[in-house]
């Protein structure tokens, strides 16, 4: 382990449940960060991919320890920006709510709704020096990261879909089917537990934030059977798949 710096990684990819790990990343060293807002998740992995600089972060911490209400998303995403990331390309496991996002689908939403409560979800909190700012949310998901992760799945020969609204729950534990029936009524397509305030965060840094949805189960009182199961099953047949569509998109996002 080692705190040296490195020549600034233009992409970071933060990944969730069922990407603790990158397989593919050549490792260079792992570097400790600290913030002001504490310790982020585990240490930034830094790394190449098809040649090309990337740094990794597990949201979950090493391990996959943290659920998804107690992550320092602050210290997270201020600790990429200090790295010198320009784009941070999120992998998110979700359930589907939609009739197209079945098991095993990806998607790269263009929107979202929150229905988070009690994280830290802002820089901008009052304390002395944190200053005020009112970001603008109209597209939560950076049109040019999105774009850029379309192009790459269409030359991976993997399908994804562009757009989808992720729902946001506040978790750990899954959603009730009353609560699934309301997000479908809301307009969701798919519900997780970490766009935000991730996404929100990355905003207020001016760091371009895009997610890869992946679909591990359908959501409950949608689909049936063994939900867990399903999770599983999904995760280690989809995985591949995303890294088929990050080893393409970095070149793009990651050239000067």
């Amino acid at each position: 382990m080692t705190t040296a710096a490195r020549k600034p990684a233009k992409v970071a990819v933060i990944g969730g449940t069922g990407m603790n790990q990158w397989p593919g990343l050549d490792v260079i060293e792992s570097v400790v960060a600290d913030t002001p807002y504490g310790a982020p998740s585990a240490p930034l992995v830094h790394g190449t991919v098809a040649g090309v600089e990337a740094i990794f972060l597990a949201r979950h911490g090493e391990g996959h320890k943290l659920p998804p209400h107690a992550i320092n998303y602050r210290a997270n995403l201020w600790a990429l920006k200090q790295a010198g990331v320009e784009q941070v390309i999120a992998i998110g496991a979700v359930g589907a709510i939609a009739g197209w996002f079945a098991p095993g689908a990806l998607a790269i939403p263009h929107d979202l709704i929150d229905y988070t409560w009690g994280r830290e979800h802002t820089y901008f909190d009052g304390r002395p020096g944190s200053g005020l700012k009112h970001i603008e949310f109209n597209q939560p998901y950076a049109p040019a990261v999105r774009r850029a992760l379309i192009e790459a799945a269409r030359a991976a020969n993997v399908e994804a879909r562009d757009g989808g609204v992720m729902a946001v729950t506040q978790g750990p534990r899954l959603e009730s089917p009353g609560e699934i029936r309301r997000l479908k009524q809301d307009g969701c397509d798919m519900v997780g537990m970490t766009s935000m305030p991730e996404a929100a965060l990355a905003a207020e840094l001016d760091l371009p934030y895009a997610c890869v949805a992946v679909s591990v189960n359908w959501a409950p009182g949608i689909g049936s059977g063994d939900i867990h199961g399903q999770i599983e099953h999904w995760l280690a047949l989809s995985m591949a798949k995303v890294r088929a569509i990050l080893e393409r998109a970095l070149p793009a996002l990651g050239a000067d």
